[in-house]
C-alpha cells in the first residue's frame, strides 16, 4: 500500500515525456508474463499490462515492486481534441520545439531512436524516456534518468509510468482530453532511496507539483494554439523547423482548433 498522503489527484500526461515524475490504493489482479508479473489495477485505474512484452514485464516488475516512491495524479482535462493531443504526446520533440519557442518552458526533447527519446525539462531534470506499450487509450513508458540540485547530490535512477486517456465534450461543446497518470521510481543509490523514504511525503508533494507543472504547461499551449495561431506557425517555421509533415499537421490542428473554439481568435505573429 502507498500511503494516502501521496494520493493526489492533479495530474496530466505531456509532462512525462520529459519530465521523470515520480497514489492510492495499489495492486489487484495480476497479469502473467511468461517469467514475470504486474498488477493490472493501478491505483484503482486498469491498464492492459498483459500486452507488454514479456521482456519489459521483467524489466518493469522490479521498479513497480521495489519503488522508492509512487504516486497518481489526476485525472486533468486539456482542452485539444484526442487527434491534436495524442499527436503532440507521440512527438515529443515538436512539443518541447513548441512550448520553448513560445516562451512557455524552457524544455528540450531529441529522438534517440523508435519510441525513445532524451529530455530535459530545463530545471535539473534530464533522461530518456521509452515507449514501452500503446494503444487508443494507454500508454506505458519506462524512464531512466537524473535530477542536479544545489541542495542534494547528482540522483539517478529509473520510473515506470502508466497512463489512461479519455475523450471528452466539456460543457461548451469543445472535445477535450482527460488524462490520468500513475507513477512508480526507484532510485539507484540505496542511501539515497532510504532518506527519501523517511520523508516521503514531502517527496511525494515536489513530484506532484513538478508534473502539475508540466500539465500546466500543456495547457497553457493549447490556450496560445487557440488564440494566437499565426504566432505559433511562425515559431514553428523558424530554422531550425520542424519536419514538412509536422508543420502540415499543425497548420490543420490550428485551422480546426479555431474553428471549434466558436468565435474568432487574435491572431498576431508578435511574441
Amino acid at each position: 500500500m502507498i500511503p494516502r498522503s501521496l494520493g493526489s489527484r492533479r495530474s496530466g500526461a505531456l509532462s512525462l515525456i520529459i519530465v521523470i515524475g515520480l497514489s492510492t490504493t495499489i495492486y489487484s489482479g495480476l497479469a502473467q508474463s511468461e517469467t514475470c508479473s504486474l498488477p493490472s489495477q493501478h491505483a484503482g485505474v486498469t491498464f492492459p499490462i498483459e500486452m507488454v512484452d514479456p521482456d519489459w514485464a521483467c524489466r518493469l516488475q522490479p521498479i513497480i515492486s521495489h519503488y522508492t516512491t509512487a504516486n497518481k495524479l489526476g485525472p486533468r482535462r486539456t482542452p485539444l481534441p484526442e487527434a491534436v493531443y495524442t499527436y503532440l504526446l507521440d512527438r515529443p520533440p515538436m512539443a518541447a520545439t513548441l512550448v520553448n519557442r513560445l516562451g512557455i518552458a524552457p524544455y528540450q526533447s531529441e529522438m534517440r531512436g523508435p519510441g525513445r527519446y532524451w529530455g530535459n525539462d530545463g530545471e535539473g531534470t534530464k533522461g530518456i524516456v521509452e515507449l514501452v506499450y500503446q494503444d487508443r487509450t494507454s500508454r506505458v513508458y519506462y524512464l531512466e534518468g537524473s535530477h542536479d540540485s544545489r541542495f542534494l547530490p547528482l540522483i539517478t535512477g529509473k520510473a515506470v509510468v502508466l497512463l489512461r486517456m479519455n475523450q471528452v465534450t466539456d460543457s461548451n461543446g469543445v472535445e477535450a482530453m482527460d488524462s490520468t497518470l500513475v507513477s512508480y521510481s526507484r532510485l539507484d543509490n540505496r542511501l539515497l532511496s532510504g532518506i527519501v523514504s523517511l520523508f516521503r511525503p514531502l517527496v511525494g508533494s515536489a513530484v506532484t507539483r513538478k508534473l502539475a507543472k508540466g500539465v500546466d504547461t500543456v495547457n497553457r499551449l493549447s490556450r496560445v494554439m487557440r488564440q494566437q495561431p499565426d504566432r505559433v506557425v511562425s515559431e514553428a517555421t523558424k530554422s531550425p523547423g520542424l519536419s514538412s509533415d509536422e508543420v502540415a499537421f499543425l497548420k490543420q490542428a490550428l485551422e480546426n482548433l479555431s474553428h471549434s473554439s466558436g468565435a474568432t481568435p487574435p491572431r498576431t505573429v508578435s511574441p
